[in-house]
């Protein structure tokens, strides 16, 4: 009896842990699916909104960032539970710019930093984004159906 208990009890508490476990990486997947939105501040003061377009398929990350001269597609994106990371590059009057996104998302926040070199200087700025609620489906409008010719006498 001794000797089931022996093989019994290890074998309860190992599968315990591995169910801990799969429940722990369950509660880590993220999906960051959707359009987020924060604020920056220009260097004359005035706020700007900037969104981001996110999509995960299979697996994989992908999606736009806005700015002032349109959308720019995320360049090396990863995604790992909770985690993500991605980076922009823009190019304006023939000088490239590249700024890299870390974030950790957290139901409909993601928290991190922005990080860019600004005059040669490595810089950051906290990221803090919301997603924004989805928008309805527009209403499928109906075409009206033809009057009824009148009737000849």
């Amino acid at each position: 009896m001794k000797r089931i208990t022996r093989l019994i009890i290890p074998m309860a508490v190992c599968g315990l842990l591995v169910a801990m476990t799969t429940a722990r990486a369950d509660e880590k997947k993220a999906d960051p699916t959707g359009t987020w939105s924060w604020t920056v501040t220009g260097r004359d003061g005035t706020p700007r909104k900037v969104t981001a377009k996110l999509k995960v398929e299979d697996g994989k990350l992908s999606g736009t960032v806005s700015g002032r001269n349109g959308d720019t597609a995320i360049d090396d994106p990863k995604l790992n539970g909770d985690e993500l990371s991605f980076s922009v590059t823009r190019e304006f009057n023939g000088n490239k710019f590249v700024q890299k996104f870390s974030g950790k998302v957290s139901g409909d926040n993601i928290k991190g930093k922005i990080a860019f070199d600004r005059n040669g200087e490595p810089q950051s700025v906290d990221w803090n984004a919301a997603r924004e609620a989805a928008k309805p489906a527009e209403p499928v409008a109906k075409t009206p159906e033809p009057a009824p010719k009148p009737a000849q006498p």
